[in-house]
């Protein structure tokens, strides 16, 4: 306690504090002082994610510059020519975002680093886009996702347009560290900045360029559009790019008004996160006053796709697993129509998607390739394609995540609109719903249920908490569970899969993850969130029918919450798998 109330003191005494944080500081209680200084603020998924406000585990003006310094030491160490390629720079609506765009170029500027910066908000899959497109050694999207209000981030890309894998991370993160007092963190201002040619805007020419590379995603482009849709960016980046590029290539879209405003507070809704049905609720009261056939959602960085569908007079709410199984046969059934379905392709998903969509990608003859969480490896695997002379076909994760073109390597929210547009229009051509299109696979691949379970656990009890239940799971060694036999144990922490045949080492970056896998396709997985303070559990099953398939993954979520339980109690004793 006494080092944490140090830290503080020596941010209240800092002369070059700004007023703000100084108040904000002495208004602060012993409980918000301990959080906000209990440690430094960690790099998670692919950059640093948190709440936004004073100290050094909050982020903030000095948490920002430290990192950002960080990032461009290891560029220029990097690349030599990376102060003339240049950083592109992208920001959301979310508090103080434009604040830290400005920061992250001030110290860039200091570096003598270029900043290519837009002049509004725009989705991080446009980020992606640029770095490549405009050949600059790295990419800074300030946006903490579909995290709730009170957070924000910086996410940090390599040259290819990826966020930073952990290898790239750790460098960046040795730099950061070697940053003693974020104080001494310099920036130069934005005019002198302009003044030195260190400072471009970018706008309208780059989003046509990245608009007419996604248009090219077109598997059975119909002259005739009859689907009505309605869409909502939850008052994020995709309130003009999606509408722009639906319209342009001739659907009826109607606007959401009331999330079309960038509301740092997310005031329409619960949760600005399109994994969540409460989200749509203005969206179906819209659809429903529209006649509209399919409700798109966008999470404030326009990376995640959510969808509903109306079926038999209802809207329905398609999970991201879901969703992406449709995509995976959409896409290969008509590439195999046109004669284009390449021999070599490739689908990725992360080891807590649902084999649903690979079933699909194997019948269709394709090689399907698990990573970790976290799109940044997904990313990374698909750079790598190239030099193995494979076909990048798809990459996707069960969190409405999905990239169908090789022009982002970063889920896209823009690329997946139009393809559910595309897909969903065709089917009602053919009489049908994505409802009866999902219906037809489930026939086809069996009945696949899937359901995340959302710990939310805080401060640092939680943690603790967290740490507890992940070693009870560690320390499991079932047999089998609900009658099915056990296949693996795979302990991502610890860098081993064990089976009955004995322990092999898996080809995966380190990471704490357990995950138990049973016959026909049972398993669950347990991860610690990288961006916010809670525990998620992944349940997938699959059942000869619907009813099977529900009342299996009921069973499941009951017998993984009992040890939860007795996890939290530390009473593990007859707890078991």
């Amino acid at each position: 306690m006494e080092r944490l109330n140090e830290r503080y003191r020596k941010w209240l005494k800092e002369p070059s504090l700004d007023e703000e944080t100084r108040q904000e500081l002495e208004n602060m209680t012993k409980e918000e002082i301990e959080a906000a200084f209990r440690k430094d603020l960690a790099f998670g998924t692919g950059g640093m994610r948190g709440v936004v406000g004073a100290g050094t585990d909050r982020l903030n003006r000095y948490t920002v510059r430290k990192a950002v310094a960080g990032y461009a030491d290891f560029l220029l160490d990097r690349d030599p020519a990376a102060a003339k390629k240049g950083v592109v720079i992208a920001y959301d609506n979310r508090n103080k975002s434009t604040a830290f765009a400005a920061t992250a170029v001030g110290v860039l500027a200091e570096k003598n680093i270029k900043a290519y910066v837009f002049s509004d908000i725009r989705p991080t899959p446009l980020l992606s886009f640029t770095v490549r497109h405009k050949g600059a050694a790295g990419g800074i999207m300030v946006t903490a996702s579909h995290n709730p209000p009170q957070y924000n981030g910086v996410k940090m890309y390599d040259e290819t347009g990826c966020q930073l894998v952990p290898a790239l991370a750790d460098e960046v993160i040795k730099r950061v560290a070697a940053i003693e007092n974020p104080f001494a963190v310099e920036e130069t201002d934005i005019e002198e900045a302009k003044k030195r040619g260190l400072y471009a805007s970018l706008g309208e020419e780059i989003d046509a360029a990245y608009l007419a590379a996604v248009k090219e995603l077109a598997f059975r482009p119909e002259a005739k559009k009859g689907i009505k849709l309605v869409f909502t960016p939850l008052h994020g980046t995709g309130r003009e790019i999606i509408p722009r590029i639906l319209k342009e290539t001739g659907y009826a879209v109607s606007l959401v008004e009331e999330q079309l405003v960038p509301d740092p507070a997310f005031a329409s809704v619960e949760s600005p996160n399109p994994e969540n049905e409460s989200a749509f609720a203005l969206a179906k009261k819209l659809g429903a006053k529209k006649d509209a056939d399919l409700l798109v959602a966008t999470d404030p960085d326009a990376d995640r796709l959510g969808l509903m569908c109306r079926h038999e007079g209802e809207y329905v709410f398609l999970t991201g697993n879901q969703t992406g199984a449709m995509f995976i046969d959409y896409m290969l059934s008509a590439m195999r129509e046109h004669g284009d379905l390449p021999k070599n392709g490739i689908v990725f998903n992360t080891i807590v998607t649902s084999e649903f969509g690979a079933a699909i990608a194997k019948a269709h003859g394709l090689e399907v390739r698990s990573t970790l969480t976290g799109f940044k490896f997904i990313g990374e695997k698909m750079r790598r394609l190239e030099d193995e002379g494979k076909t990048f076909v798809m990459g996707y994760e069960e969190s409405y995540g999905y990239v169908l073109k090789d022009i982002t390597r970063d889920k896209d929210g823009v690329q997946a609109s139009l393809l559910a547009a595309e897909m969903a229009n065709h089917l009602q051509k053919r009489g049908m719903t994505l409802i009866d299109y999902l219906e037809e696979l489930y026939a086809r691949y069996g009945y696949y249920r899937d359901r995340l379970l959302n710990l939310q656990l805080e401060g640092v009890q939680g943690e603790k908490l967290i740490g507890r239940i992940m070693e009870t799971f560690r320390s499991y060694e079932p047999t089998s569970l609900l009658g099915r036999k056990l296949l693996a144990k795979e302990d991502y922490l610890e860098g081993v899969r064990r089976t009955d045949k004995g322990s092999e080492t898996l080809m995966q970056p380190t990471s704490d993850v357990v995950k138990f896998i049973f016959e026909n396709d049972l398993w669950f997985v347990l991860r610690p969130s990288g961006t916010e303070p809670k525990l998620k559990i992944y349940l997938n099953v699959k059942g000869d029918t619907k009813k099977q398939a529900d009342e299996l993954l009921d069973e499941l979520e009951a017998e993984i919450t009992r040890i939860v339980e007795s996890a939290k109690t530390n009473d593990t004793e007859g707890a078991s798998l």
